[in-house]
């Protein structure tokens, strides 16, 4: 394992990636929990507050998986473009928690939907970033077939982000899956290339290859202890760094 590169913290603007899991807590009835939403909009003012640029794709898969939908017989197109508005309710859950918290933000839909959120459109998201405005990214890419890891890369790239943050269920990569395996290695710092030579269940080929391709790097940190999303946002060191060679 190479020494750890500079690191890319503290840094300007950042792409949040939440899964959708993450908004609905490990014992939680709820698709979405309220309580969960409404700590993630409050560490989130408390970055931004300091100047963080930053920009959220929010998954869907507590309402919806398209892969596991059409592995049950479901078009796989049709399947995607469920998971996609899956991921606008999300949106619209963390939009109105952030609201509550005096954060000015906006939803950008892939999916036009004009009655409950702006279309994505690259220049206005970046002179809404640049006025300070937290901007959610809803409905993927507004293609099937791509996972929200390749929008998060894909968003990161547009708007020229220092590093995504994927907010997961475990506190780092690891050798082998922790849940499964006690003696799992958790990495301190891990390439993208050793993330796809290994196989490794960070992000999906796709999305290595936009951030390889554009220099992004990745920190996988667990969200679920109170305090470790602020950590992530401050720039404070967390989780695994996954970066180029």
């Amino acid at each position: 394992m190479p020494n750890r590169p500079k690191d890319p913290r503290p840094f300007k603007r950042a792409i949040l990636k939440l899964s959708g899991e993450a908004l609905r807590g490990a014992n939680s009835r709820d698709n979405i929990s309220p309580e969960i939403v409404d700590r993630i909009a409050v560490e989130i003012r408390e970055a931004v507050s300091g100047g963080l640029q930053l920009g959220i794709v929010v998954g869907g898969g507590n309402f919806w998986r398209g892969a596991s939908a059409s592995a049950r017989g479901m078009d796989r197109a049709t399947a995607d473009y469920v998971g996609m508005l899956a991921t606008v309710m999300n949106a619209l859950a963390l939009e109105g928690a952030l609201n509550h918290h005096g954060v000015r933000c906006v939803v950008q839909s892939a999916i036009e939907m004009k009655n409950v959120a702006e279309t994505f459109i690259r220049r206005r998201a970046e002179r809404q970033l640049d006025d300070g405005k937290v901007v959610i990214f809803a409905a993927g890419t507004g293609n099937p077939f791509f996972s929200t890891d390749t929008t998060a890369a894909l968003r990161a790239s547009e708007m020229g982000a220092d590093v995504i943050l994927k907010a997961t269920q475990v506190d780092g990569v690891y050798c082998s899956d922790p849940r499964k395996n006690p003696d799992a290695k958790r990495y301190e710092t891990v390439t993208f290339h050793e993330c796809i030579s290994q196989r490794l269940n960070v992000m999906d080929t796709t999305a290595f290859s936009l951030c390889m391709d554009n220099h992004i790097p990745i920190i996988i940190f667990d969200l679920g202890p109170e305090g470790n999303l602020s950590h992530a946002l401050r720039g404070q060191p967390i989780g695994t760094l996954v970066h180029g060679d």
